[in-house]
């Protein structure tokens, strides 16, 4: 995997957006956004982060890793509540700087007990419950 930390010049430019060969760009801190969604409904479930362990430990087990920023660690989803994100298709955007994990969730997602992490809208400046 390539850790250019997103110095590109314009060969790596048309290879990582036009090209076959995955070529992530991690941002300064070595990470990318991952954006985590139900494979059968689509629904947005979560939004994390992935360093190149985690998305390399992702691609070897099919199941979501993650790099928790606060913590400073990799973790997998799932590891300690049973929950865990088996992948089903792995996106990348444009620029390879964000990720998509089509996934079959076992269990919910959210730590709260809830299906997805975006369980509340916003309505006039307030939260509302969303899974109703």
């Amino acid at each position: 995997m390539n850790n250019n930390f997103g110095r590109d010049d314009a060969a790596e430019k048309q290879d990582r957006e036009r090209g076959s060969a995955l070529l992530p760009k991690f941002d300064d801190r070595g990470l990318l956004s991952a954006v985590v969604t139900d494979s059968a409904s689509g629904e947005v479930l979560m939004v994390a982060f992935m360093n190149a362990e985690a998305l390399d430990k992702t691609m070897e087990t099919g199941r979501a890793h993650f790099w928790s920023r606060s913590r400073q660690n990799l973790w997998m989803k799932g590891e300690t509540s049973g929950n865990v994100l088996e992948v089903q298709e792995m996106l990348v955007d444009c620029d390879q700087d964000a990720i998509v994990l089509k996934v079959q969730p076992v269990g919910p997602t959210c730590h709260t007990g809830a299906r997805s992490c975006f369980y509340r809208r916003i309505e006039d400046g307030e939260l509302i419950d969303a899974s109703r």
